[in-house]
């Protein structure tokens, strides 16, 4: 279910971007698609994410009843990456949390609510900081990797695990610049990061799926 949510989520963001051009690519015939999985496309520099077709999905369970989803867009950061040497490559992504959005604008607003008379908000309140993930650690395995680093959300610092994959490589045919892109997963528990409410009637476990696309500088 939870790739459903990504992939859905994923196209209504392209929609805005890249797909919305795409007939003057269409137009010359049957073009192959720009990004393969070939590691031998990859070459070594600073990249830094394309916010537009790059984003990040939670999970969480609704009273046992069902798992529901929310969406974090416009992620920012850079990659630093040599194919010869994997395991040096840095990640550091911003996620403005303040964009926060689910399906129900009433549950949006909810998590962007403040506190009542002047108390904590239930989850994130009106003017979150952005959420921030820096690496510290990489370990290849073909086009699989596990990346740890410190992941900074609500103003508090914990370590967490990415268990990432290589999605494709290429140029993108409307800006010209090489582009990379990754899947990756994670859960954390928000109870780590100080969002206790309803717990454990909305789940303390957060499942994250992130998306990916950075481009060469």
């Amino acid at each position: 279910m939870k790739r459903i949510a990504l992939a859905a989520a994923a196209t209504i963001t392209a929609v805005t971007g890249g797909i919305a051009a795409a007939p003057a690519i269409f137009a010359q015939g049957a073009p192959q698609v720009p990004g393969q999985m070939d590691p031998a496309r990859v070459t070594a520099g600073t990249y830094s994410a394309d916010p537009a077709h790059s984003l990040i999905t939670f999970e969480v369970n609704h009273f046992g009843f069902n798992d529901y989803y929310g969406i974090f867009g416009d992620v920012a950061g850079t990659l630093v990456i040599d194919p010869a040497n994997l395991e040096a490559a840095k990640v550091d992504v911003t996620i403005p949390v303040a964009s926060v959005t689910t399906a129900s604008k009433g549950l949006t607003e909810h998590l962007l609510r403040p506190g009542k008379d002047g108390g904590s908000p239930d989850f994130f309140g009106p003017a979150p900081a952005p959420a921030r993930f820096v690496s510290t650690g990489v370990e290849v395995d073909g086009t699989t990797a596990m990346i740890t680093g410190n992941l900074t959300l609500n103003g508090i610092t914990k370590p967490v695990t990415l268990e990432a994959k290589f999605t494709g490589a290429g140029t993108n045919p409307y800006n010209k610049k090489e582009t990379i892109g990754f899947e990756a997963e994670t859960e954390i528990k928000r109870s780590d990061f100080g969002v206790n409410t309803a717990i454990p009637l909305v789940s303390d476990e957060v499942e994250l799926d992130i998306s990916m696309a950075f481009e060469k500088q």
